[in-house]
């Protein structure tokens, strides 16, 4: 049973971060069983859904797993739920969206299928197409598979994470053994037949098997994955002071894949004495087990998208969207002398990340640049221009200072391979801090013309990433005010020499400053009571500190509003506490990213943009960056974008005490905030003339006119 935690009042308005964290994927299935979401795009966030469960097993289940069985004591701090206790909740609250995701893909199957795509199993095929997959079968499959018998002479094998495997359970004259059938990963996983119809591998082999196992009798048959604990603390591990940190995580990535497992997922039915093998073999509780009908990978509606018609994609796919080149970012004269004239802020995915990527290819070609220092917490998969126009600036002789992160969780093994990359290009790479996650995103430019010193800055709330700056909804600022490239100088200067409890007058940092700072804006705000105001967008909440003094600040009357796209572990409209606390969550085509915070009232009220949510790991435990925004044009526009936010009333859901979430649609005028950027990213492109260099704009409206307008209509 639950502890009672602290007697201070504000524990009654807090809730468990893993328990928040699964209601928010619980948004991410609404959108796949919103039938006003087309066709594909609800088979994309049901894909989503899966892949964020899949990272949180990996990651917070496989960590209190670790925890349960140390049998280290451990209290939850918000509602005083030990580890044993908190997984059973997880695991059953998991249990119950597995019904959900199982029933939203029956209905998205279904509804491919009436537009003619449509999954088979091989039982539904005509004979025609029986004998095309049969010789497809033996050509293509069979060379390529690696069956194995479970008994006396061939042991139990490892179980790759999230691999997808046949299970079987065999009959050989009355001895009762085990098969196992790993998916190929060297053939595509989809067979299509003409009409376009397809066929998942794992269904061919879950047919074929009496082929494979010709001497056995098949009791039971099924699809199964393991999902293995991925929390490896590269900090905590044991490393040696001598040793390359770049070699020492290419050796925990090795030994990741044997981590212990934390979730067997089976697809079949009737397979009881499979599933209490396999629970057992893997250690295991019953709870552990999670039963599927929906394939447990979903990642191949890519495939699926990709093979269907184009009208008929066009018909089932969100309508193309571009992200525009703002005219007030271009200058006929290249990005430095834009930036001389004044501050520019780009606002992804609606605007595009280009005229950040063309500052840094002019710097790495200018000859009057003297350095490059940047830090990277996420990067492109395959291909980044940003990373090729950092290796020209080396190769053109310039310093280039990197800071990668190689402990970016899910993109460890991404990210040692672009510091080799780097590193053999002749870039100057560091690792971050020993101790905290460099997380922060700015770049700063030096440039030296006839010896006076010019400084170039750009503070992002979001990764410099090509792929995700066009999904993900983030705010970056490009300046050269003095105050802030002062500070951006001393915060690489103290970077290279580990020195990460510095402050800095312009600039807020984690781990010494934006924690105090936080704490201290929120106390000046309760001060003044209903006449204060907060205002904070970001990703999450959990931060024991922040939230009860943002419940104390609730009880001096001051109004709160929270934009919180994930965890949330402060409950809202709690009597007496938080009252005048609202909180809510926004879901949509794009992921909401930004970190803005705001306190205050009127046109010189206090606003921030950085890196960092209001979590314990930020606060304390990673390097975070947030910068000032002094230009009022800006300003204006980031208080307007909030302003459209906080009436959303399509894609937004709002937290309740109980803290479930609940639609903000009513009979005002339908406001999704998405598109309202969209149309206003499409009404910005088309007053542009595009020509070779430059694009030349009419006057634009202002946004916050139209904000003004639209709010009067309805």
């Amino acid at each position: 049973m639950s502890k009672p935690v602290e007697s201070d009042e504000s524990y009654r308005c807090m809730q468990n971060r893993e328990l928040s964290w699964l209601r928010f994927n619980e948004r991410v299935l609404e959108e796949a069983n919103d039938p006003d979401t087309p066709l594909f795009e609800r088979f994309f966030f049901l894909n989503v859904y899966t892949t964020n469960l899949d990272e949180f097993f990996m990651v917070r289940v496989g960590s209190f797993q670790s925890i349960a069985r140390s049998k280290t004591r451990y209290t939850d701090g918000k509602t005083g739920m030990g580890a044993i206790e908190l997984l059973s909740k997880v695991f059953e609250a998991t249990a119950h969206l597995y019904r959900i995701r199982d029933a939203t893909y029956a209905k998205i199957e279904a509804e491919l299928a009436r537009h003619g795509v449509a999954r088979k199993l091989p039982l539904e095929l005509s004979r025609a197409n029986e004998t095309l997959l049969y010789q497809y079968y033996q050509t293509t499959v069979v060379p390529l598979l690696a069956p194995q018998v479970v008994d006396k002479t061939h042991p139990f094998p490892h179980l790759e994470n999230k691999r997808i495997i046949i299970a079987l359970h065999l009959d050989k004259k009355g001895e009762k053994v085990f098969g196992m059938i790993p998916l190929p990963t060297d053939i595509e996983r989809l067979f299509f037949f003409e009409n376009g119809d397809y066929i998942l591998l794992e269904d061919i082999l879950l047919y074929y098997c009496e082929n494979i196992f010709k001497k056995y009798t098949i009791l039971e048959r099924a699809v199964i994955s393991v999902t293995r604990n991925a929390d490896i603390d590269t900090v905590e591990e044991q490393f040696d002071a001598d040793e390359d940190f770049l070699d020492h995580m290419e050796k925990l990535l090795k030994r990741q894949q044997r981590l212990d497992p934390v979730r067997l997922e089976v697809q079949g039915e009737h397979t009881e004495k499979l599933s209490k093998y396999l629970r057992k073999r893997l250690n295991l509780d019953a709870q552990q087990v999670f039963n599927s009908t929906a394939p447990l990978d979903l990642s191949y509606h890519v495939r699926v998208r990709e093979q269907v018609s184009d009208d008929l994609r066009k018909q089932l796919c969100y309508a193309p969207f571009e992200s525009i080149i703002p005219h007030a970012a271009l200058s006929p004269e290249g990005m430095f002398a834009r930036l001389r004239q004044g501050d520019v802020m780009l606002f992804h995915p609606y605007e595009s990340l280009q005229p950040y990527l063309s500052l840094i290819k002019e710097a790495s070609e200018d000859k009057a640049v003297v350095s490059i220092q940047i830090t990277l917490y996420r990067l492109a998969d395959h291909q980044s221009r940003l990373v090729e126009h950092l290796i020209t600036a080396a190769e053109m002789g310039k310093q280039v200072i990197v800071f990668i992160e190689l402990r970016a969780r899910m993109d460890e093994e991404n990210n040692v391979g672009w510091a080799k990359r780097l590193e053999e290009a002749g870039c100057s790479v560091f690792y971050g801090q020993l101790g905290y996650k460099m997380h922060a995103k700015i770049t700063l430019i030096t440039r030296s013309d006839l010896g006076r010193y010019e400084h170039f800055v750009h503070i992002g709330t979001g990764n410099y990433n090509e792929k995700s700056a066009k999904t993900y909804a983030d705010i970056s600022l490009m300046t050269t005010n003095k105050a802030i490239a002062q500070d951006a100088i001393a915060f690489f200067h103290n970077m290279l020499v580990g020195a990460v409890d510095e402050s800095y007058p312009t600039l807020w940092l984690a781990p010494q400053d934006f924690k105090p700072g936080l704490l201290n804006y929120i106390r000046r705000e309760a001060a003044r009571g209903p006449e204060g105001s907060i205002t904070i967008k970001c990703n999450a909440l959990t931060d024991k500190d922040v939230i009860k003094e943002l419940v104390a600040a609730s009880m001096a009357g001051t109004p709160i509003d929270l934009i919180l796209r994930g965890i949330c572990c402060l409950l809202p409209g709690v009597p007496n506490l938080t009252e005048n606390i609202h909180i809510r969550s926004i879901v949509g085509r794009f992921l909401e990213h930004s970190r803005i915070y705001c306190f205050g009232t009127g046109a010189d009220r206090d606003l921030y943009i950085g890196s960092g949510d209001m979590m314990t790991r930020n606060t304390t435990r990673r390097v975070e960056l947030f910068t000032p925004v002094f230009d009022p044009a800006l300003r204006a526009r980031i208080f307007g974008l909030l302003d459209i936010d906080l009436h959303d009333n399509v894609k937004a859901r709002s937290l309740t005490s109980s803290g479930q979430y609940i639609s903000e649609r009513s009979g005002d005028a339908p406001l999704d905030s998405q598109k309202f950027f969209m149309n206003e990213a499409i009404k910005e492109a088309e007053k542009t003339v595009e020509t070779t260099m430059v694009v030349v704009a009419q006057p634009r409206t202002s946004l916050l006119k139209r904000l003004r307008a639209f709010f009067s209509r309805r």
